[in-house]
């Protein structure tokens, strides 16, 4: 009651307008409308204004900007800024003062555009952190919303470590630093790895500055390579080489450690400025050769596995870091040479037995052929001299035919021994790499591991017939198959061959014979030592006409013979009857002696 005593009645009401019906005189309603609109800002469209988030939900923002009415903004519009609650100051972009339902239209996202590019720049000069959302991926990185400008984050910048799932980040909002800025083509790169390096670095010098050979720590798998592990040590990273990792052979470090895992690692060495430190892992276990079996010795048998194979040889792991060579040589008795890969492959489970043994050197060399007897110590009674046999031919020379008989039994047959009628050059001509022959020992060669064989042995001697047929003086057809400089070659009946030079070659007309001709030729050597006929086919004509010569002079000789007979005849007739008178007288007078 009290208050309502000193309202006064105004002095100048219209009380003529109230029965009208208008509360307010003009003068009074044009100045209630003048001070209302002085207590409301004053926009204007397409302007970017200053509001206060008055409330929000999943959909919509509404925002204060000191209108007449409240603005309304898309929640998706605020993406980048999960934290934003009523109260906040949000700068947005007037689209429309009033549309069809009277409802002022707002811009966050065309207010941010419109300072984009000025604010980006003015980050970067100022090193300022920003906030961005992260929109989705893109090759190599990530595309960031700052400020609404679309910017890139590239995949190693987004973390310290290495990031193997780039999807969990898509629509998280993530403060970066603006690093780098393309003003001709307005591209914009941010990174988060930069906000924490200077943090990381200095936690980097603590540590190593703590570090000392020989000290073991707990570290995390941060990475995986082909040629090693990268350690998380808490804040600094440091590499196990693939070779320390195990005592024994890693293909790959996968097979040892796996991403995340925990470990014991101990430090070899470490670089103060290049922050580099070397990590073992197989050094927190014994050597494995100083725990080896203490009566293991030479001449044992041990199995293993091929972990590697060389043309020379294979070595086999018969322990983690334990291993043995076996050299291609201790693999077979065979003495032709082969490669290892004959004998056995990377995985192959094998026994062999130890030849030598050095704890210090820590080496160790295996054979596996000492498992099956050596074929060479009863030699003479399982391949004595004269016996036959059936051998496979391996390899050869000018000279021979090198042959094996079984696995380690090798064997020459001479040029001179594979057959005893063919001149032959080379034994290639005779047979061939692979073939199988039939031999007979002719000599054993123990110390040398060697056997001289025959092939032409199994059969008879040829020459000693041939010796019958192929006299001096015998004429044979024969054809001739080569023709050399010194002479020809010719083959002969039985399969035997003979030589003529070039001055028995030629023919009767005059000519000279070639290769490929049949015709007769005669036998004028034999020798069945050196397994050599020579023969001549002009010596068949030759001979013929000196025999014909012969016979002429006979015929033309025999009158002038007959009549030196005749007159030798009564010369010798006169002789004689001379004498015999001579002989009567004789006769008479000796009776008339002996008469008286």
């Amino acid at each position: 009651m009290e208050n309502l005593k000193n309202i006064q009645p105004i002095d100048n009401f219209d009380w003529d307008a109230l029965e009208k019906g208008d509360s307010y005189n003009t003068v009074s309603k044009d100045d209630l409308v003048k001070t209302y609109d002085d207590t409301l800002n004053t926009v204007k469209d397409k302007e970017v204004v200053m509001g206060t988030v008055t409330s929000l939900n999943k959909r919509e923002v509404v925002v204060n900007i000191g209108f007449k009415s409240d603005g309304v903004v898309p929640m998706s519009e605020f993406r980048y800024n999960p934290e934003l609650k009523a109260g906040d100051e949000v700068e947005v972009y007037i689209e429309n003062q009033e549309d069809k339902k009277g409802q002022l239209i707002l811009s966050h996202k065309k207010a941010r555009a419109s300072r984009s590019w000025e604010r980006v720049n003015e980050a970067l000069e100022k090193d300022e952190i920003i906030k961005g959302f992260i929109k989705c991926r893109t090759k190599g990185g990530m595309i960031v919303d700052v400020f609404g400008i679309e910017a890139f984050l590239p995949g190693s910048q987004i973390d310290v470590k290495p990031i193997r799932d780039y999807d969990v980040f898509v629509g998280k909002t993530m403060e970066f630093k603006i690093v780098k800025i393309n003003q001709e083509f307005k591209n914009v790169v941010v990174s988060h790895k930069a906000l924490i390096e200077a943090e990381l670095e200095q936690q980097k010098k603590d540590i190593i500055s703590k570090l000392e050979k020989g000290q073991v720590l707990e570290g995390t798998v941060k990475n995986i390579t082909s040629y090693g592990v990268f350690i998380d040590l808490g804040g600094v990273d440091g590499l196990i080489h693939i070779t320390d990792l195990s005592w024994g052979r890693v293909s790959h470090p996968e097979e040892i450690v796996q991403l995340d895992q925990k470990i014991n690692v101990v430090i070899l060495d470490f670089d103060d400025e290049k922050k580099r430190i070397a990590l073992g892992l197989k050094q927190l276990t014994p050597h494995p050769w100083d725990a080896l079996d203490a009566e293991l010795k030479v001449g044992d048998k041990v199995n293993g596995k091929v972990v590697v194979m060389a043309d020379y040889g294979a070595f086999i792991e018969i322990a983690a870091g334990v291993e043995g060579l076996i050299h291609v040589s201790e693999m077979s008795w065979t003495q032709h040479l082969r490669s290892a890969q004959d004998f056995m492959k990377v995985g192959d489970e094998i026994e062999a037995v130890i030849l030598t043994l050095d704890r210090d050197e820590r080496k160790m060399s295996l054979g596996i052929k000492q498992l099956k007897a050596d074929p060479w110590e009863n030699i003479e009674e399982r391949f004595p001299v004269a016996s036959r046999h059936t051998a496979k031919v391996r390899n050869f020379t000018n000279f021979g035919v090198f042959v094996e008989i079984e696995e380690g039994v090798d064997g020459l047959i001479h040029i001179s021994d594979l057959s005893w009628t063919k001149k032959i050059k080379h034994p290639s001509e005779f047979t061939q790499i692979g073939a199988e022959i039939d031999v007979q020992v002719l000599e054993i060669d123990k110390e040398n591991r060697r056997l001289s064989l025959g092939h032409k042995q199994l059969e008879e001697n040829p020459w000693d017939v041939f010796e019958t047929i192929f006299t001096v003086g015998s004429i044979h057809e024969g054809t001739i198959i080569e023709v050399l400089d010194k002479g020809a070659v010719i083959s002969l009946p039985y399969g035997v061959e003979g030589f003529a030079t070039p001055k028995h070659l030629v023919k009767e007309d005059g000519s000279q014979a070639q290769s490929d001709e049949k015709m007769q030729f005669k036998v004028i050597e034999f020798n069945k030592e050196a397994k050599r006929i020579i023969l001549s086919h002009s010596r068949i004509f030759e001979d013929e006409q000196k025999g014909a010569k012969k016979e002429s002079a006979k015929k033309e000789g025999a009158p002038k013979r007959a009549k030196k007979e005749e007159s030798a005849a009564l010369t010798t007739g006169s002789v004689e009857k001379t004498t015999l008178g001579d002989i009567e007288e004789l006769a008479a007078l000796k009776e008339k002696l002996s008469g008286k």
